[in-house]
């Protein structure tokens, strides 16, 4: 039986006469589809708009090909990397009876050549080497990417919409504080009510008035911050009454479930639960890699060193438990992890920055435990259920 998100090797079994493979080197403006069809000695390469209708055609013209040549083609596997285009056309075809996956990009291995050739036509014949090794079930010559349903993908877009937002809005604040700051003036606070009202009142250390062109640009960042305070609270109101509209769905169910763990908001049990915890992981380790909050280890001969975090994961979940794993320790002082912490960092200098890092992949994996198992964190104080 194959294992939840395992996907560096299929386990069903080849049959290269009754296999149609297919990959798909994908740009804005055109696709590059090449094939390998049984029966067929010479491997096609068609190059086509950017039309989901022409691929399916050309799937089954190349299986018509197949099936004149005497073989009966019973399986045809599309794959193309992982990239801007997302996962919808996965879904189409998969809806069409086409077996569909998506390539991690990182995992196809390249020539190492300082100068190596690259090419659309040459990338398809990576793409093909490797996918046609992890058909075959060789492991580890490429990984696909597990595809999401468009509702999955859809409930992650309020989370990282409003993360853009709050990061828009401190470019915005930050952005007027340097204004001022370059006419003298000190210790404005832009975030305050009466913050418009103000401006007129400021003078600078020559006791003149804001110039009129940096005043009118001071108000149109007010109106801007102003619009990107009320899109972030919508947000935010939009997610409560989702939770109370639907408490038991699976993933509203993980959030209150995280939000009672003290340290732990409802937006980072959002972000945790829609970007990793809803997703079947394998085991405590693909937790972690999942995070980039494993190690990257350099050994070569009598060489050894680790070269830091790895960085390979969800860059959103990383920065999300780092920056939760210092709240853990304010919030949880009691737990065992927090004793860990302290019992390792309590007389080493310069330990505490490396280890919340270990602190915040246990602490993933504490999370996770505990929305899958119910395993509540030894030493870990809830809030009352609601």
């Amino acid at each position: 039986m194959q294992k939840l998100n395992d996907f560096s090797r299929s386990l069903i079994a080849l049959e290269p006469d009754g296999t149609l493979i297919a990959v798909i080197e994908m740009s804005l403006s055109s696709w590059l589809v090449a094939g390998i069809v049984p029966g067929v000695e010479r491997q096609p390469l068609k190059k086509l708009a950017v039309d989901e209708s022409a691929l399916l055609k050309l799937l089954h013209r190349w299986r018509e090909e197949a099936e004149k040549a005497g073989r009966r083609i019973e399986r045809i596997a599309v794959a193309f990397e992982a990239g801007r285009d997302g996962f919808w056309l996965a879904r189409w075809l998969k809806a069409r009876s086409i077996e569909a996956h998506v390539i991690h990009a990182a995992s196809v291995a390249v020539s190492r050549e300082h100068r190596r050739a690259k090419t659309d036509r040459l990338d398809t014949e990576l793409l093909k080497r490797a996918f046609l090794g992890w058909l075959r079930g060789a492991r580890d010559h490429c990984k696909m990417v597990d595809i999401p349903t468009i509702k999955d993908e859809d409930a992650k877009r309020p989370n990282r919409e409003r993360e853009n937002l709050v990061s828009e809005q401190s470019r915005i604040i930050n952005r007027m504080k340097a204004a001022l700051i370059r006419l003298g003036i000190r210790g404005f606070n832009p975030k305050l009510k009466r913050a418009t009202a103000r401006l007129d009142g400021l003078r600078t250390p020559e006791d003149e008035p804001i110039p009129p062109n940096t005043l009118a640009e001071l108000r149109r960042d007010m109106e801007r911050r102003r619009l990107v305070r009320d899109q972030i609270r919508q947000i935010e109101e939009a997610r409560l009454e989702r939770l109370d509209h639907a408490p038991g769905d699976g993933p509203h169910a993980m959030v209150r479930l995280l939000a009672r763990v003290i340290g732990v908001g409802i937006e980072t049990a959002d972000m945790l639960v829609h970007e990793v915890l809803s997703r079947n992981m394998r085991d405590r380790r693909a937790v972690a890699r999942y995070a980039g909050l494993t190690g990257s280890p350099d050994e070569s001969g009598r060489k050894r060193r680790e070269k830091g975090l790895a960085r390979s994961g969800n860059a959103r979940v990383r920065r999300g438990m780092i920056q939760l794993a210092w709240r853990f320790l304010l919030h949880q002082k009691d737990s065992a992890l927090t004793r860990w912490f302290r019992a390792r960092t309590e007389n080493a200098r310069g330990t505490r920055k490396p280890m919340i890092v270990a602190m915040a992949r246990k602490l993933l994996i504490a999370l996770w435990r505990l929305v899958r198992e119910g395993v509540v964190p030894d030493g870990v104080v809830l809030r009352p259920a609601q």
